[in-house]
């Protein structure tokens, strides 16, 4: 019975990153939904922003316009534009894709309310902060929406939201849909970031450091303020790893309830003679091609050749 009351009915998954690669938490998502999706089938729907609008581009989205389709009149009613489909990764989970432009001429409206009800601090943010603000946002539109289109109050209803990106959409549900259940989930702190990426030591002093001070010193002050709140106003706040948890308390004042670390879906690692092709074959010939190109010249091909990987990130990655 304890089982069966932890399972929600319904579990929606919101990131930045689905159904758009961007750095490792795309990875993380989409290679543990094939566990989620085996559980709750269609009742497993992520959420991601619509920022490539020509689905013949976006070849992680497969538009399905039968999928929830009375619904999505609804929402489109309600002023909410959306697209359905599938993400296309093997388990091929739910996906919704949210058009929040229709957000920004609204976004004074939006922050002020977030203001008087939580104290967001938006004031200094740019648009790498709006952006995303406005996405989170609207997921949390989209899912109040589709939730009293199609749901009943018997449905156990839980949103887990990636980032401080997506955290104005936990705000939005804590607001309008309390009934539903949330969970927030850092990868890394705003703070931990932004004071690793300026070489300066972290965890040596992390308990030294005072957090707002250091958020306006790195001009970050409106992520960390979403970061925070949205920590504290979770019904379950979690991060991947303890050294992370370390930085929450820290930075963010909140205790993590639970550590889950990243894990990875077998499928997602070649078989033995398929990493051989891969790195040795395919892999080791790009390299040299690489390398050619850049250089203008022939490489000798028993040359040692290192290649590195990750963000636009020099710093820390």
């Amino acid at each position: 019975m304890k089982e069966k009351l932890l399972k929600p009915d319904y579990l929606f998954e919101i990131s930045w990153e689905v159904c758009n690669k961007v750095g490792g938490i795309h990875t993380v998502v989409s290679t543990k939904a094939s566990l989620l999706e085996n559980e709750l089938k269609n009742n497993y729907i992520t959420i991601g922003p619509d920022i490539i609008k020509d689905t013949e581009h976006n070849f992680e989205f497969i538009e399905d316009p039968n999928l929830f389709k009375a619904w999505r009149n609804q929402a489109l009613s309600e002023g909410i534009s959306v697209r359905v489909g599938r993400w296309n990764i093997p388990c091929k989970p739910v996906a919704i894709l949210v058009n929040f432009s229709g957000l920004i001429s609204h976004k004074d409206e939006i922050f002020k309310l977030l203001w008087e009800r939580f104290k967001l601090d938006s004031i200094t943010g740019q648009w790498d902060y709006i952006e995303p603000a406005l996405f989170g946002y609207a997921a949390g539109r989209v899912i109040e929406s589709f939730t009293n289109f199609n749901l009943s109050l018997r449905h156990r209803v839980v949103a887990q939201f990636h980032e401080w990106m997506t955290g104005t959409g936990l705000l939005y549900l804590k607001q309008n849909m309390p009934q539903i259940g949330t969970v927030f989930t850092t990868h890394a702190t705003v703070l931990g970031r932004s004071i690793a990426g300026n070489g300066i030591p972290l965890y040596s002093n992390i308990d030294k450091y005072n957090p707002d001070h250091k958020a306006k010193e790195f001009n970050v002050v409106a992520k960390h303020s979403l970061e925070s709140i949205a920590a504290k106003e979770a019904d379950c706040f979690t991060t991947v790893s303890e050294i992370t948890a370390q930085e929450c308390k820290y930075f963010l004042g909140n205790e993590v309830d639970l550590i889950t670390p990243n894990g990875f879906d077998g499928s997602f690692i070649p078989k033995p003679e398929e990493e051989f092709k891969l790195r040795k074959l395919e892999g080791k010939i790009k390299f040299y091609e690489v390398a050619e190109a850049m250089l203008s010249h022939d490489v000798a091909k028993d040359s040692l050749v290192i290649g590195i990987s990750g963000r636009y990130e020099f710093k820390n990655k």
